[in-house]
């Protein structure tokens, strides 16, 4: 008997010899299936379809699955074995990856230098002529990681019982800068780092064990430098890698970034940034001061709690409009409809807002348990509650951090909404639901600031970072009321 079988993936047209008996997580997890419990058995997120081939159900696959999927040939990957040669349709998730093109000014200096924006889920990085500031060349990637927890708190569980995350993330962003340094290592003198406080840890062999518990403060926020021998980079022993500090909490060092990104010291003008996530971070200030925090939003604006949610791949609903009192659809690939992403979600229910179909306590109307939006696709009560807590989440915080100022809404100068999602989103929808209560206009997309901030400070070398007060939302006394008082839509009279 052979020692290896075939595995097809289909649509992805990829064909691989597996050893016989071997795990189809990590198999998978590199063709960019998602395990948002981190393989755990818990979600069900990483099911895949047998086609061809044997996979017996699983106990965890019977209780994850209904017996209809399971006779349709669902199974868990993260519970698939490949004992027999196996087709296997995979419903690969395609994640959005936020670059920055952004033309930026050159330093003194000569040379190149490459910026890495290390997020949760994908990793971007981009190589600059550091003395003219061009853009040389473009990497990206899923964060191998993802095979071990779609969130933060998830690959914070599994990071400690497992210590090689570390080499994982580093071996990754490595290999992408091998390749954009190609035939010119001898060049670059400057790597800089940006990422989530969980992502600088994990990277730098920190411990993460102070993150998982209340009241989630690490001691060691700094900056961290490498050298290429370190990470077993094939960049000159000469040159300088450093990930850049983080800021308290879960605020990490792509909020740095962003503050530098959107130049928010340059004035006396108030401005705040919001990285909208499952961890929303908020910043808040002028040349005075900046505050900032972090709230555990959760999955909802990607779409992760949602009963038919999904990343904005082909097959999800991304706009919902009201028109005519019907609503009308985009779907990504211009295809049947499968499930809805998180700008979609917004829509939905900022439209069933405006038709009376969702009331602003949260609850659909006429006892309705479901709101259609596109055969099959549906919005649940459950998952207008989950939208409530992450839009409440957000706007409790700053409200608290504009308390915390003295200042207003109506002070607000601009409001720049950061990352992926944050550029997607329909700014008209986000107010209609009560996450943006400031005036629609100062609302400014501004795309990947982490990335952009992080060449702003590779081509900055003596660029002094602002000084920062991390807000603990959890410990300020208002936020609970304020959260609850959030979570409601707000009533269309009020508008």
């Amino acid at each position: 008997m052979s020692q290896t079988v075939r595995v097809e993936l289909i649509p992805l047209g990829v064909s691989l010899e597996v050893r016989r008996g071997a795990a189809l997580g990590s198999v998978l997890a590199a063709h960019g299936l998602e395990f948002p419990c981190g393989g755990s058995e818990l979600c069900g997120g990483c099911r895949v379809r047998l086609l061809e081939g044997t996979l017996t159900a699983t106990p965890k696959d019977k209780q994850a699955l209904t017996g209809e999927e399971i006779a349709a040939g669902w199974r868990l990957a993260c519970q698939a074995h490949a004992e027999t040669a196996l087709k296997l349709h995979v419903e690969q998730w395609t994640i959005p990856i936020l670059g920055d093109h952004a033309r930026l000014r050159g330093s003194a200096r000569s040379g190149l230098g490459i910026a890495v924006d290390v997020g949760t889920t994908t990793i971007v990085a981009q190589m600059v002529d550091l003395a003219t500031g061009d853009l040389l060349g473009v990497r990206s990637a899923l964060n191998p990681q993802t095979a071990f927890g779609a969130d933060i708190m998830t690959r914070l569980r599994f990071a400690l019982t497992k210590p090689d995350l570390t080499p994982l993330i580093r071996d990754a962003i490595g290999e992408m800068v091998r390749q954009l340094a190609a035939g010119r290592e001898s060049e670059v003198g400057e790597a800089v780092l940006v990422g989530n406080t969980v992502m600088h840890h994990l990277f730098a062999a920190i411990d993460v064990e102070p993150l998982s518990h209340v009241p989630f403060a690490s001691p060691e926020l700094g900056e961290q430098r490498f050298t290429p021998r370190e990470l077993n980079w094939k960049l000159p022993q000469s040159c300088r890698i450093r990930f850049i500090s983080c800021i308290g909490g879960f605020v990490g060092a792509d909020v740095l970034a962003g503050i530098v990104a959107v130049d928010m010291t340059a004035g006396a003008a108030l401005t705040a940034l919001i990285d909208l996530g499952t961890n929303g971070e908020i910043a808040l200030g002028n040349q005075e001061r900046i505050l900032c925090a972090s709230t555990a939003a959760g999955p909802a604006f990607e779409a992760g709690s949602i009963r038919m949610g999904m990343r904005a791949a082909t097959g999800a609903i991304a706009q919902v409009r009201n028109q005519s009192g019907k609503l009308e659809c985009a779907v990504i690939g211009d295809v049947a409809p499968r499930g809805i992403c998180g700008s979609g979600l917004v829509d939905a229910v900022a439209a069933g807002l405006e038709s009376g179909a969702i009331l602003p306590s949260g609850r659909l109307a006429n006892g309705a348990r479901e709101f259609p939006v596109m055969e099959p696709v549906i919005v649940s009560q459950a998952d207008i509650r989950e939208l409530q807590l992450a839009k409440g989440a957000i706007a409790a915080g700053v409200r608290i951090l504009l308390d915390r100022w003295g200042a207003s809404m109506q002070d607000l100068r601009a409001v720049y909404l950061a990352g992926a999602f944050g550029n997607y989103i329909r700014v008209e929808s986000a107010a209609r639901i009560g996450l943006l209560e400031m005036a629609r206009e100062r609302v400014v997309s501004a795309g990947n600031t982490a990335l952009r901030g992080a060449k702003l400070i590779l081509l900055s070398e003596n660029r002094r970072l602002p000084k920062i007060e991390h807000v603990s939302l959890a410990a300020d006394a208002c936020f609970q009321d304020t959260f609850v008082d959030c979570m409601r839509f707000p009533d269309a009279a009020k508008l």
